[in-house]
């Protein structure tokens, strides 16, 4: 199976270059890979967290260059975080390149960045259900833009381990009934077991609930280094059959520039 969610040292956290996340792919026997680094952050530029307006450019060029010399194995992908008061921002960006995915992100609420380990005092001062709450509202909305190809880490706010202390049933459903009619991808996202939360993105619990909604989901690693390319994807595959998945999707680049969604046994 492909790795949709890798990221190179363009966005500032992490190392390699998309020549060593292909090589890696290559080595562990994966059928593709994507590289989808991080997107400049509209209204929010911070070199550690996301690559600059200018460094774009050379990313692309870069991940078209492998993709030239491994055709059909190759993505060119981008993170693209999600801010209600940015999304024609960020539309304007997808539009000006040739991106075959964007996987769509909320890292963000209201300004707090609560996935940051200098921001966990955020969670002391708010009520951990309006964040969850707040979070999927967030998640709903990016992805009624039509903007996402894929929808990231779907729980990414339980990273540091805070949970819901009410039921949170009733906003789950909203949420996924929203994906659904998006038609967005749901990725099973591996590097929650390297969080201290220890447990992919989503649940499994919720993961059950996207197979009940009919959403079709993919994998990722969300790798910041290349030998995390493809990390926990049998572990992420027997959580997908236990869900009730039997496929997988896969996106296969057509001419003319197009994607085609199409469906692998898992």
């Amino acid at each position: 199976m492909p790795d949709y969610h890798t990221h190179t040292s363009r966005c500032g956290h992490a190392v390699g270059r998309p020549e060593d996340y292909v090589a890696a792919a290559l080595d562990g026997g994966l059928s593709g890979i994507g590289i989808s680094d991080h997107m400049p952050l509209a209204g929010h530029p911070d070199p550690a967290l996301s690559m600059t307006p200018a460094d774009l450019p050379d990313y692309v060029a870069e991940v078209l260059e492998v993709k030239r010399k491994h055709p059909g194995f190759v993505l060119l992908g981008i993170e693209a975080d999600y801010f209600p008061d940015r999304a024609g921002d960020v539309r304007a960006v997808l539009e000006s390149q040739p991106f075959d995915y964007v996987i769509g992100s909320v890292h963000y609420l209201d300004g707090w960045g609560f996935d940051n380990p200098e921001n966990l005092a955020g969670y002391a001062e708010r009520d951990i259900n309006a964040v969850y709450a707040r979070y999927f509202e967030l998640l709903g909305d990016a992805a009624a833009t039509g903007l996402y190809t894929i929808i990231g880490h779907l729980d990414l706010v339980k990273k540091f381990g805070y949970r819901p202390t009410s039921n949170m049933a009733q906003v789950l459903d909203t949420l996924l009934r929203r994906l659904a009619r998006a038609g967005v991808i749901v990725e099973i996202n591996t590097a929650g077991l390297r969080a201290p939360v220890a447990e992919v993105y989503p649940s499994p619990a919720i993961l059950a609930e996207v197979h009940a909604h009919g959403i079709p989901i993919t994998f990722g690693s969300d790798a910041h280094a290349p030998q995390d390319v493809g990390w926990g994807f049998a572990v992420a595959a027997q959580l997908a059959r236990r869900a009730g998945f039997r496929a997988r999707a896969e996106l296969i680049p057509q001419p003319g520039g197009r994607m085609q969604v199409e469906y692998r046994r898992i």
